[in-house]
């Protein structure tokens, strides 16, 4: 069995190949790229899996005209650049120490210890230059499955690092077969192991809630998180019973997941500091919680902040009430968000100066958007002052 596609049949990653196999080394694609390529979904980084140290990846790349990296030297990873694209290239590795954040390591020789080291058994494929599929633990039966497992134990395997419980959710969102549910086997595992969640870096746990977040449909995924327990370690105060009908009220609207704005459906106690959101992103998250934007009608809000705003809120607001948004409040929105003041404070001097000329504009922008942004700027000009 090959895998599909062209994107490893291309002439510079061919060249990164060769540079290791003429060598006399293995050049193995593993991981993400040969599970997407298997699923139909796109390939976005090329990671390849080979029995040669990085200090001869790095002697070979060089030798061959690449550009080299030591983006994880510690842990046997090279970056090689070759016509512009990056080539995570790792040595074959097996575990010798594990504390549940940090691994080490040795280096393997052989790809089956190299797979026994992964999470998930639908990152444990690889593929040889050709395209030709090489499956050391029999996984490809889970891929096809959509199933979502662990390699072998799964409490070695979450306890070797604990954030493979928040990449299990985010598998099963992303790769999963929603019909057939979530691995009872790796779920009861990770209820047993809920305590070296705390020891996380909330870097990481943020990193990882985005990616779960920004899945089609994580509904599911974040449900299971609440009936293990991990979603009130993650965040707590949080509830998820409106995230199923956000995620339909999206679907409805051909409106793209925002991992934000579900974030703000799920709510919780500190998540901005908790996820170690970026300022923009905790900024975002705050106006979508707004009591007072809430209470805004749609064509303000949009007016006053963004379409986006008011349109996520329009969502939000709908999903707390189990119902799809009303089509007219989008349209509001959208009106308000390219309403335009016709008023300027040159029309209303010399007669106004300083603060009242604040005032009288802040009076009449007000009653153009109370007219639904209807009064004209003659008409607006012509109201009486009535401070």
């Amino acid at each position: 069995m090959h895998i599909p596609g062209d994107w490893f049949r291309n002439a510079d990653t061919q060249s990164v190949c060769s540079a290791l196999t003429e060598a006399g080394y293995q050049a193995l694609f593993v991981g993400g790229c040969v599970r997407n390529a298997l699923l139909g979904t796109v390939v976005s980084d090329i990671d390849i899996a080979t029995d040669a140290t990085p200090e001869t990846v790095t002697m070979l790349g060089e030798n061959a005209g690449f550009k080299v990296i030591p983006t994880g030297i510690d842990h046997g990873t090279v970056t090689v650049v070759s016509g512009g694209i990056p080539h995570e290239i790792t040595t074959f590795r097996r575990d010798v120490e594990t504390d549940g954040r940090h691994a080490v390591i040795a280096y393997a020789d052989n790809v089956t210890d190299d797979a026994r080291r992964r999470d998930f058994t639908m990152n444990a494929l690889y593929a040889d230059p050709d395209g030709k599929i090489i499956d050391p633990l029999g996984s490809l039966a889970d891929l096809e499955a959509r199933r979502v497992r662990f390699i072998e134990d799964p409490v070695e395997r979450i306890r070797e690092d604990y954030l493979r419980v928040l990449r299990f959710f985010r598998f099963h969102a992303w790769y999963g077969d929603a019909q057939a549910g979530i691995d009872p086997v790796g779920l009861a595992a990770v209820a047993e192991n809920l305590d070296g969640l705390s020891a996380l870096s909330r870097e990481r746990v943020g990193a990882e809630m985005k990616k779960l977040l920004d899945a089609p449909d994580p509904a599911p995924s974040v449900a299971a998180m609440r009936a293990t327990g991990v979603l009130s370690i993650i965040l707590p105060g949080a509830d998820d019973r409106t995230l199923a009908p956000l995620v339909h009220a999206e679907a409805s609207l051909g409106i793209a997941p925002d991992p934000i704005r579900r974030l703000a459906c799920l709510g919780g106690e500190d998540v901005a500091d908790r996820l170690r959101l970026s300022r923009k992103e905790a900024s975002h998250l705050a106006s979508l919680q707004s009591a007072s934007d809430l209470m805004k009608s749609p064509d303000v809000l949009a007016y006053r902040r963004s379409y986006a705003i008011a349109r996520d809120i329009i969502l939000l607001n709908a999903s707390l009430l189990g119902q799809n948004p009303n089509p007219d409040d989008l349209e509001l929105a959208q009106m308000g968000a390219t309403a335009r003041f016709p008023i300027r404070a040159r029309d209303l001097m010399p007669e106004y100066q300083g603060p009242a000329l604040g005032q009288r504009m802040k009076a009449l922008e007000e009653a153009w958007i109370a007219s639904g942004f209807q009064l004209s700027r003659e008409a607006l000009l012509a109201l009486p002052d009535e401070s």
